[in-house]
């Protein structure tokens, strides 16, 4: 029995299943969506294809970090370009298969990612660090220090 309804597409899945990889796509109709089912991109490649990242902003840095699970580091690039653009790029290959090996279920995927991100204007771009622990990639782009507007008070003659 299916515990999603066959109003969406009839596709049979278990909501519960961490595993389960035939799930309802709301966006599958969106150009977005379909961007990477094209035939460039395989369909097991789709899901690397879309590296998970997160940015956010502290007082001291903007910080990205990147689920890259199963990636070594020399398998990352990490590159500025044209000044300003933060470019994560990588690959991870199929793994090579011998003729007496018989497969009975393949979820991991393969491919190719690349994401870019324009970063502010108070990025020290020259002063980038990254790491790469545990498959997770940390990225850490220190930012100029803001300078407070200096006051001066002005006397009010009469």
């Amino acid at each position: 029995m299916s515990i999603i309804p066959s109003v969406f597409g009839g596709r049979r899945s278990n909501i519960f299943d961490p595993f389960s990889v035939d799930i309802w796509d709301p966006f599958q109709d969106f150009t977005f969506g379909n961007a990477l089912r094209t035939p460039q991109f395989s369909t097991e490649a789709a899901a690397f294809a879309n590296a998970r990242i997160d940015w956010k902003e502290t007082p001291e840095a903007h910080v990205f970090k990147a689920d890259l699970p199963g990636l070594k580091k020399e398998e990352v690039k990490v590159e500025m370009e044209e000044g300003r653009v933060l470019q994560i790029s990588g690959e991870r290959n199929r793994e090579h298969e011998e003729k007496n090996d018989k497969w009975h279920h393949i979820e991991r995927s393969s491919g190719k990612f690349l994401r870019r991100f324009r970063l502010p204007k108070n990025a020290k771009v020259d002063q980038v660090k990254a790491a790469m622990e545990n498959g997770v990639l940390t990225i850490t782009v220190p930012k100029e220090k803001t300078k407070k507007p200096e006051v001066k008070a002005i006397e009010i003659s009469s």
